[in-house]
């Protein structure tokens, strides 16, 4: 095996895997797979989460903002990032240090935006159920996470001056299509 294909392994499995999902999901399996969910989110609304979702509106809303501020902070760490990453933004300030810390605030908001965004889901369990478009989000949020953290990452901890800037651009035009498609779709559960 040539040493370039053993340096990507990681992307191209990254990759498999993304490709092997959106396969699934065009394919009678998916609903095959959907119809077996169903015992799983009845289940999600009598959690604890669940209880309270559905009966204090109030504390939904609380962890629907906190969630929004969150899914902010992790659009601002993508925008930022990956503006530097193509020399739009913050010029001024080396690359490292610009992609370095937005991937920590990355990762920060990732975690609150998983946390609340379970909560709310419970909540709603058996609404979501019924949204095509919340399956697509959960496929492109795996995707996105997966290419941040399998791809992305890895590429961009190497020296970057040593990284092609067609790669460059391409890493950070993939990067904000992915988390765009996320944020419209969780934007269009909101309209549903």
């Amino acid at each position: 095996m040539s040493t370039s294909i053993v340096a990507y392994r990681r992307t191209l499995l990254t990759s498999l895997v993304i490709a092997v999902a959106l396969a699934f999901s065009f394919t009678t399996l998916r609903l095959s797979a959907w119809e077996g969910l169903l015992p799983f989110f009845g289940w999600m609304e009598t959690t604890l989460f669940g209880v309270i979702g559905k009966t204090w509106g109030a504390a939904f809303a609380v962890i629907e903002a906190i969630h929004l501020l969150a899914m902010a902070l992790l659009g601002g760490a993508v925008l930022v990032s990956e503006g530097r990453l193509v020399g739009l933004l913050l010029t001024e300030v080396p690359a490292r240090t610009v992609i370095d810390k937005s991937h920590r605030l990355f990762v920060i908001a990732l975690i609150v935006v998983l946390f609340t965004g379970v909560f709310m889901a419970c909540g709603v369990a058996m609404k979501i159920y019924y949204l095509e478009v919340f399956f697509y989000k959960m496929l492109v949020l795996s995707a996105g996470i997966l290419f941040a953290f399998f791809i992305r990452r890895p590429l961009l901890r190497q020296d970057l001056d040593s990284i092609s800037p067609t790669v460059k651009r391409c890493i950070a035009v993939s990067s904000l299509l992915i988390w765009f498609t996320v944020a419209a779709a969780g934007r269009w559960i909101g309209f549903a």
